[in-house]
This record gives C-alpha cells, structure tokens and sequence, in this order.
C-alpha cells in the first residue's frame, strides 16, 4: 500500500511511523505546509518522498491520511479532490467530526463513500514531528464515525489498520462524537487554558506559579497544548463546546454561591459526586 501523508506533526508522523513498523505500507509521500518539517520528516524516515503539494502526493496512492488541523481539512479536500484515484481510499485524524464530514461530503463529490472519519485518542501536549513516534496508538481507542453511504470494503481497511498498529476501534455517530468530546476533552482543555491564562494576567504570577505544586501541574499539563490547533477544535466543535460551558458555568455559580453561604453540605455534596465517578474512571479505564 501507498500512503499520502498531508500533515507531518506529531499525530501524521506517528502513524507514518507505526504503519511502517506493522509492515502495512510500501511506501510514504509526504506533505506539509512547512518545508523544514517535510524535509526532517524524510530524513528521519518518516516518509520515503517530498510532495510539494497536497494534489501531487496523492497522485498514485492508495490511502490518503490528513492529518492537519481541523481547520484545514477542508480545503486539502477541494485540492486533492480532482487528482485521487477512483479506488483511493481518504481518512483523517481530526479531534471533530461533524463539521469534518460536511466539508468532505461537499468537496469529495464521487468519492465521498469512500472517505473514512477517524479520531484516534492519543496524543500530548507536545507538538511538532520531533515527538512522534510509532508507539503512540499502542492500547488507545481510534473513533471512527462512518456515514451511512460509507464504502464497506474502504471502512473494514481503515479499522484494519488502526487494529494493526494497536488500537481498538469503536464506532458512533459523528454527532455523538462530537457531544462526548465536547464533555471529556474540548472543556477540560479550555478550563486548562483559561486557569493558567487568569493566573498568568495577575500582577503577582510569578510568585503563585513559584509555588504551585503536583496537583496544579497535573490539572494544567494540557494548558501547553498547541494553542492554534485548540483555537481550531473549538470553532470546529463550538456549539457542542458551548453548551458543555453553560452547564459548567451554571455549576461554577452553585459553588460561589455554597462558598458565600459557607453552605459545606453541598460543597460536600458535588465534591464527593465528583470523587465517587473519577475514582470509577480510574478502576475502570486507567
């Protein structure tokens, strides 16, 4: 199999990485809208061949993986939309899916039944080729949401590949998708975001972050996430993502308003709803 590579940072260069190391490629062409990482991408072995454009690596390939961010998909799908093989088959990593499916729906014409939405769960605040590596997927879950016109035969190669380099592969709706990932990552990121930025706005920053500890770097690790691939996901999931904080700002009211009070029993009451279901997630999942 032939890969087209669009998108060489850390989530493209891991599954360049991991495929090749299952054996499930002959050969990988790359692009990317930064030269410099294209060519640290070839000399790594990340990928075989430079494309200098996104139509020109998918020229002769039979699967393309776009692994740009999410606002970008769109447009790599008008350009290599009139160059890809009629049994090419077209998938993505993208963190939504909804909006995703749209556009390739829109831009994919004839070949749209052959385009597979995909959302592995993995990933670090770090970004950039320098962290991928082939071990990335290893035990993570791969989301994927067909449409319902999908291609079997294209859908069943999709799953296959991302079984092979160790994911388990679960399927929903692209609505769903983007419901749960709202509650589960877009929020939690946001809040991250948004603490660390209030913080960082005081006069005194410098001697609170001095002496901030364990849990206030576990909660904000995700803070040093890519700030224009986050900004992206959220207009990309912006109405799921808004309600999730109208909902959280309405819990946030609750506490002041418990806090004003010195009302303890229902501090009481959310923190330990709270303890009671991470500690589930924990025996569960962790």
């Amino acid at each position: 199999m032939n890969l087209a590579l669009i998108g060489v940072g850390l989530i493209g260069g891991s599954f360049a990485r991991a495929v090749r190391a299952a054996g499930r490629v002959n050969r990988i062409v790359g692009f990317d809208t930064q030269p410099e990482a294209l060519q640290r991408a070839l000399e790594l072995g990340v990928i075989d061949d430079i494309a200098f454009s996104a139509a020109h690596a998918v020229a002769n390939t039979d699967l393309v993986m776009i692994a740009t961010p999410v606002g970008g998909i769109r447009a790599v799908l008008r350009e290599i939309a009139p160059h890809l093989r009629s049994a090419a088959i077209i998938t993505d990593v993208g963190s939504t899916k909804t909006g995703v499916i749209e556009a390739a729906r829109a831009e994919l014409a004839g070949v749209f039944e052959r385009f597979v939405p995909a959302h592995p769960i993995a990933g670090s605040e770090r970004s950039g080729l320098e962290y991928s590596h082939s071990a990335l997927f290893r035990g993570a879950v791969c989301i994927i949401t067909p449409s319902a016109d999908a291609d079997l035969n294209a859908l069943r190669q999709v799953e296959s590949l991302w079984n092979d380099i160790g994911c388990t592969v679960e399927q929903m709706s692209s609505e769903e998708h983007d419901r749960v990932f709202a509650a589960v990552s877009h929020l939690p990121h946001l809040l991250a975001f948004a603490l660390v930025a209030q913080i960082a706005s005081d006069k005194d920053a410098e001697r609170k972050f001095a002496f901030a500890g364990a849990g206030f770097r576990d909660f904000t690790r995700i803070a040093a996430s890519s700030p224009s691939m986050w900004s992206d996901i959220c207009i990309s999931n912006r109405s799921a993502i808004s309600s999730e904080l109208r909902t959280h700002r309405e819990l946030l009211t609750e506490l002041q308003r418990a806090i004003d009070e010195g009302d303890a029993e229902s501090l009481r009451r959310i923190f330990q709803q709270a303890a009671t279901a991470r500690r589930g997630i924990s025996v569960s999942v962790e």
